[in-house]
């Protein structure tokens, strides 16, 4: 609809011989001045010096000789805005296919053919799944999932450092220590008491770097078994949480096929860099004062993370010849990949011109910020346990009939989580209080899902009584609810071309209110007045068909009972 509003501006303008300038089409924030309003004649009257009303009045004349059966009304409001108010049959129209698309309503072919590949979560074998993989997945698979409903073939990676020293710590630990590895968090705690002494004993710090040597030229039998059997207990137990999050990778990118490749572009590339200290580095801050120095080759002769990143990009495009390559990490490394995309540029520019770097906040609980590197970390699987049990002990005191609580309990906490994530711009960091996205009234995940559930509660009602949702008259008081379903499809757009979940997220609060604050007005399934009640039954229906397509989009599930 925006799109059709903009053509007839620019048609009118063109006909009073106007010289085209950049306007707005937007919803205003008051619904009294219409469905949409533009600021066309405000802007072309500050170029002309005229009255902003008067030509205001021009381009309206021409666009009501032209208006559609979608408008039933165009009006000039102080200063100069030409507002839009859509007709009965198109709010009419488009609840009829928000019903009959369903879960497909809201996609688009925008990006038809293009191929992208989203790397995201990159939680490294050896050491804890924290709160801030949390954060990169949340985000990762919500951008996906947009741009799947954009018209793109989406590929996810995660790209894991399966060597490097924090490996070594665990593996020199555990020799050191003899202490036996069961499950995930035997290996995550070597690792943990590992960099503690790394960094008090040198003696220690000095058999780390010999068994550092050992895993990247994998000529030592007990050294070989201890890492593949740390690799293999953290990436099984990785897994089991990728299924509780909703997300499924197509490629999985370690370090250790990343390095020598990373090392043989480095030596390739000798004009790039420069040696220092016995390392090969990059001197940033020489191409431009924003960047720094990184080093790619270590003093031991090894590629540091930087050199396998190189790596990296050129076997992610040879694995899927992709349009476009995004990269979603944490803001705490924007300045490292802006020096990394500098070199890439030097290398692979066709590969850097495909590269587009996203950062996300860092979430904060009120014992404060997490530390990988002390083992002070408050990792992801705590963090779902005390949610879900918080969401178990509410479904239990609401005596709710539910026949799996705990699947229950652990669908609502992950979107207690996920929604305060995505709730705000990618780039902020996130507080996360657990009682307020808890809440089933408000500002919240568990609200939206409960909305749903309701909905789908007076949909089964209205079935044993007769009552199915149909399209049959668009009736007074119901129009607010109609009035912003449609917008649906532009939000999942707008969501891609700003990279911006938080707009989902804003929207949909937006519809489970208006709905609720129309259904607490509203009798909807009511058997003496089965046309009014079923037209009201596909207003519910329609609302929870958007909830539903918007909480996939962000990652969280619909249960049909709450």
């Amino acid at each position: 609809m925006i799109e059709e509003i903009k053509k007839s501006i620019e048609e009118a303008i063109k006909n009073l011989s106007l010289s085209l300038l950049d306007f707005t089409v937007e919803h205003p924030e008051n619904a009294e001045f219409g469905d949409y309003s533009s600021n066309v004649a405000l802007v072309c009257a500050k170029n002309l010096k005229v009255n902003p009303m008067d030509l205001a009045q021009k381009i309206t004349e021409i666009l009501r000789q032209t208006q559609g059966d979608s408008i039933n009304r165009i009006e000039i409001a102080k200063p100069g805005f030409i507002n839009f108010f859509l007709s009965e049959d198109f709010l009419k129209n488009s609840l009829e296919e928000i019903l009959d698309k369903g879960e497909n309503y809201g996609k688009n072919k925008n990006l038809k053919g293009q191929k992208i590949i989203i790397e995201y979560t990159d939680a490294n074998p050896f050491k804890e799944f924290h709160i801030g993989h949390i954060v990169d997945n949340a985000v990762g698979e919500t951008i996906s999932r947009i741009i799947e409903w954009n018209g793109a073939e989406v590929r996810r990676a995660n790209y894991q450092g399966d060597v490097g020293l924090h490996i070594a710590k665990a593996v020199a630990e555990k020799i050191k220590s003899r202490r036996e590895w069961e499950n995930e968090k035997d290996v995550a705690s070597s690792y943990a008491s590992g960099s503690k002494l790394y960094e008090a004993d040198k003696e220690f710090a000095d058999f780390v770097i010999e068994i550092n040597k050992k895993i990247y030229l994998k000529n030592d039998k007990e050294v070989n078994e201890i890492y593949e059997l740390g690799k293999r207990l953290t990436l099984d137990y990785f897994e089991s949480l990728y299924r509780i999050l909703g997300t499924k990778f197509d490629y999985y990118f370690f370090e250790s096929t990343t390095a020598e490749f990373g090392k043989a572009l480095v030596a390739e590339n000798k004009k790039i860099f420069e040696e220092s200290d016995g390392a090969v580095v990059y001197r940033g801050e020489k191409r431009d004062p924003k960047l720094h120095t990184r080093v790619f080759i270590n003093k031991e002769g090894l590629p540091t993370y930087e050199a396998k990143e190189l790596g990296l990009a050129k076997i992610k495009y040879d694995t899927y010849p992709y349009d476009l390559s995004i990269v979603i990490t944490g803001n705490e490394i924007k300045d490292y990949f802006k020096v990394i995309l500098r070199v890439l540029a030097e290398i692979f520019p066709d590969l850097a011109k495909k590269t587009l770097h996203l950062s996300h906040g860092m979430m904060r609980l009120p014992s404060g910020k997490m530390s990988s590197r002390t083992g002070e970390v408050i990792t992801a699987q705590s963090l779902i346990d005390e949610v879900r049990q918080k969401a178990l002990n509410k479904i239990s005191e609401g005596n709710r009939n539910v026949t799996d609580k705990n699947k229950l309990s652990q669908d609502i906490a992950v979107a207690a989580i996920k929604y305060s994530i995505l709730k705000q711009a990618i780039g902020k960091d996130i507080v996360f209080d657990a009682e307020s996205a808890l809440s089933f009234e408000g500002d919240s995940g568990p609200y939206l899902q409960y909305t749903y559930a309701r909905i789908n509660s007076l949909v089964e009602n209205g079935r044993e009584v007769g009552i199915s949702p149909t399209v049959l008259t668009t009736e007074v008081g119901t129009g607010v609810v109609e009035r912003i379903l449609y917008r649906f499809p532009e939000i999942v757009e707008r969501a891609y071309e700003e990279f911006s979940p938080q707009y989902i997220s804003t929207y949909l609060i937006e519809v489970a209110s208006v709905f609720n604050n129309f259904y607490a007005k509203n009798l909807i399934v009511d058997e003496k007045e089965k046309i009014i009640s079923s037209h009201r039954l596909a207003i519910a229906k329609a609302v929870s068909l958007v909830i539903q397509n918007g909480l996939y989009l962000l990652g969280v599930s619909s249960p049909e009972k709450m």
